[in-house]
């Protein structure tokens, strides 16, 4: 926390439609409702000062949405817009179908951002599986699911020489040694000197994920090599063998019942999530990886080679794509707009001293996020007040699951300079 007079323009909070609220009673007491832990009483906060309530869609709204009379209305508006716009694919239904999409999300900003923060750690408390059975069983038994179909798909790959299969056994192999790290990781994490990691060692795990992929692209390489040389030479010495058929297909079963049962749960627990779309993939790669040893066993020799570089390029592609996921992490790429909406709203309601916010900055270090935000108080309150106020938003903000940590700056007018320059001059 600090003062100063640097900053950008004052931030201006813009609420689009109105219709009255029909789902979300309304409350006499305040709506963050949050509690600070302040050395004195918490500060007091607004209670929905722009009546984000009454523009929030009831269902009965939304249906109305769908009426013919209503879609005609849609359908004479896009019309007119059409020389404008240039295009000629919009009809009434899709126009329709966008409007109640983006009065949907409307929605779901309005309730997360008047949810109180107690709630979003609740959240997230739930999203870590405390006393979750079918949770524990998601994570559990993918992980001993995924060890033991390692094995099998090892065994299918050595017995039959498929270079299908050994492309699946490697996403296989390395799906239990990725939980593994992620395991070893979050113990380092634990376990930080905070004298000699003051910043701890949460991008540990997004480091750990960039090098994993790594790994995963260039066994994917060697694999590709190897059945590049097959159709070269234009030779294969595959022959078919049903009980490695046997084993991936088992294999195959296994991941559509971890598929299924993660799916009746994906929607509460993001980690669940995950297990579910990895599941899926692993059951496009196994389905092709036994299309092609069968095929270049039993019709054509180059099916198999194929298929493996085929397969080969798709895994490969798919940890690419995570790798730069999480290189962005570590760079320090922006939230999506959906937390940087709930980070300024929470600010600026925090405290009726807030008369407004001069800039919200919010980036990942690792895992989770830094933000830096400045407030803008009047110049006459005493430097105690200020300091409170500041602080018990400083808790509040590293309270949420996504923030690693918070700054909180203080301005008492926002005609001044920008602050912190993002280029430096040397």
């Amino acid at each position: 926390m600090s003062s100063s007079s640097h900053g950008t323009s004052p931030f201006r909070l813009k609420v689009m439609t109105t219709t009255p609220l029909e789902r979300i009673a309304s409350q006499t007491t305040d709506v963050e409702s949050q509690t600070t832990t302040s050395r004195q009483t918490p500060t007091p906060v607004l209670n929905d000062p722009y009546n984000l309530k009454c523009r929030f869609k009831s269902a009965s709204d939304l249906n109305r949405i769908d009426d013919k009379s209503v879609r005609n209305r849609l359908d004479n508006l896009v019309r007119r817009l059409r020389p404008v716009t240039g295009d000629e694919t919009i009809g009434p239904r899709r126009s329709a179908r966008k409007v109640r999409g983006f009065y949907e999300k409307q929605n779901a900003a309005i309730e997360r951002m008047l949810k109180p923060v107690e709630e979003h750690r609740a959240d997230a408390r739930r999203e870590q599986g405390d006393d979750q059975f079918k949770y524990r069983i998601a994570v559990y038994g993918s992980l001993a699911a995924n060890v033991v179909l390692a094995g099998l798909q090892l065994y299918a790959a050595i017995s039959s020489g498929s270079l299908s299969l050994f492309a699946t056994m490697a996403d296989a192999i390395f799906d239990p040694l990725s939980a593994l790290t992620l395991i070893l990781s979050s113990r380092a994490i634990e376990r930080v000197d905070p004298r000699r990691f003051p910043a701890g060692k949460a991008r540990l795990e997004t480091v750990g994920n960039i090098v994993f992929s790594f790994l995963m692209i260039s066994v994917s390489l060697v694999i590709i090599a190897i059945a590049a040389q097959q159709l070269i030479q234009k030779r294969s010495d595959e022959q078919f063998h049903l009980a490695s058929i046997i084993s991936v297909c088992a294999a195959f079963a296994t991941k559509l019942a971890l598929f299924l049962f993660c799916w009746t749960i994906k929607d509460r627990y993001s980690q669940v999530k995950i297990l579910w779309q990895d599941h899926r993939n692993d059951l496009f790669v196994n389905a092709f990886g036994i299309l092609t040893a069968v095929g270049g066993a039993q019709l054509k020799w180059w099916i198999d080679p194929a298929g493996a570089i085929t397969l080969s390029l798709i895994i490969s592609a798919v940890w690419l794509r995570t790798s730069f996921a999480e290189f962005l992490l570590l760079v320090g790429v922006v939230p999506s707009v959906e937390t940087q909406q709930l980070l300024t709203y929470i600010s600026l309601t925090h405290s009726t001293m807030i008369r407004e916010i001069d800039t919200m900055r919010a980036y990942y270090s690792g895992p989770r996020l830094i933000v830096e935000v400045d407030v803008v108080m009047d110049s006459t309150i005493t430097l105690a007040e200020s300091h409170d106020v500041a602080e018990d938003l400083q808790y509040k903000l590293e309270s949420l699951p996504e923030v690693e940590r918070a700054y909180v700056h203080i301005d008492y007018e926002t005609t001044h300079k920008p602050e912190h320059a993002c280029q430096k001059e040397m």
